[in-house]
């Protein structure tokens, strides 16, 4: 049986180029406000948004990476989640999705990419959009991810660096996939625990194209390759506030603790932390392994007035999702996150 993971060095948005890095990959191409772009890549936000000057924006994405598991549908579904995900954490709705595959076709032959294609398929319905087409080539790896499609009116717009004094953070999944699918790469991870592994990251975060409707709800983004430490870093603006996290309220995945006591987590944990340590206070331990754990297809990481937290509670009531409140952001105190 082949197993998709043996092809590749990385995995899932763990193959996310280094923050350092791609800061000066960038250096002097940010862009923002040209061709009536409202957001572009200057706040390293989830998708470009353009003014289609009607009162509505149009959102636009593209996200892909190299197989986090073994399975080539359930690749495909957690790379769907994935990049349609970046839609939703901005408050949007997707509306179509262009494929993008790399794929080494001597070594894993076009059957096993079929079933990365099915496996998108699937989800994309869920998010009720189809593949419109998109792009392949022979690659030394397998790739694969989407370019995806969304819409808004402009008051639905979240961003990910606009939260203010007092909100509340709210997280909609628990973490702990890097650690997990690194388990299951030293084959250490139970059937039970991939299985949870999996779906959490093949679920749609659906629920933010109801928090763009809430106009409490202030921020609004995505965990992925840069750990919960490095998305809520960006939703402090660089250190206009401090977010103060309990970490005792952050939800871990069945079987994480029990992987990070042994040491078990993937490499470019230790490169967030290079990244944000130092803007970090108060973590130790567990909590560097997990808060720094790359996720991919991660939840939904966005700040609540407190006005507004019965609304909030009763959508994701509503939907039967569950939803964890983690901590909040006060004043700036020299640390962009402090952990209690």
């Amino acid at each position: 049986m082949i197993k998709l993971t043996e092809y590749t060095k990385g995995g899932g948005c763990g193959c996310k180029i280094a923050p350092e890095a791609l800061s000066e990959i960038l250096n002097g191409h940010l862009t923002n406000d040209e061709f009536r772009l409202i957001v572009g890549n200057s706040t390293g936000d989830d998708a470009a948004v353009l003014d289609l000057l009607n009162g509505s924006c149009l959102l636009s994405t593209t996200d892909f990476f190299t197989p986090i598991v073994d399975s080539p549908y359930d690749f495909g579904r957690i790379a769907a989640a994935n990049s349609i995900s970046d839609v939703y954490s901005m408050g949007g709705r997707p509306v179509m999705a262009l494929s993008i595959l790399g794929w080494p076709t001597e070594k894993l032959g076009t059957e096993i990419a079929s079933e990365v294609i099915r496996g998108a398929v699937e989800v994309c319905k869920q998010a009720g959009i189809a593949i419109g087409g998109g792009h392949s080539i022979e690659t030394p790896e397998p790739i694969f991810g989407l370019s995806v499609n969304g819409v808004l009116n402009y008051h639905q717009l979240k961003r990910n660096n606009t939260s203010k004094i007092g909100d509340v953070i709210f997280l909609t999944k628990p973490i702990g996939t890097g650690i997990l699918t690194s388990a299951m790469k030293r084959n250490l991870l139970s059937d039970d625990h991939l299985i949870s592994c999996v779906e959490s990251m093949a679920t749609l975060n659906f629920m933010g194209e109801f928090l763009g409707d809430v106009e409490g709800v202030h921020a609004m983004t995505d965990v992925t390759g840069f750990g919960l430490i490095g998305h809520l870093t960006e939703m402090t603006d660089q250190g206009r506030l401090t977010a103060e996290l309990q970490y005792a309220k952050i939800p871990l995945l069945d079987g994480t603790h029990q992987h990070a006591a042994n040491m078990i987590y993937p490499d470019n944990t230790m490169r967030n932390w290079k990244a944000y340590g130092e803007k970090v206070n108060g973590i130790t331990g567990e909590s560097l392994l997990t808060l720094c754990d790359p996720q991919t297809n991660g939840g939904l990481l966005f700040s609540v007035d407190p006005c507004a937290i019965d609304e909030v509670q009763a959508l994701f009531q509503r939907e039967n999702v569950a939803l964890h409140q983690i901590g909040c952001f006060t004043e700036k105190n020299g640390f962009c996150v402090e952990v209690k």
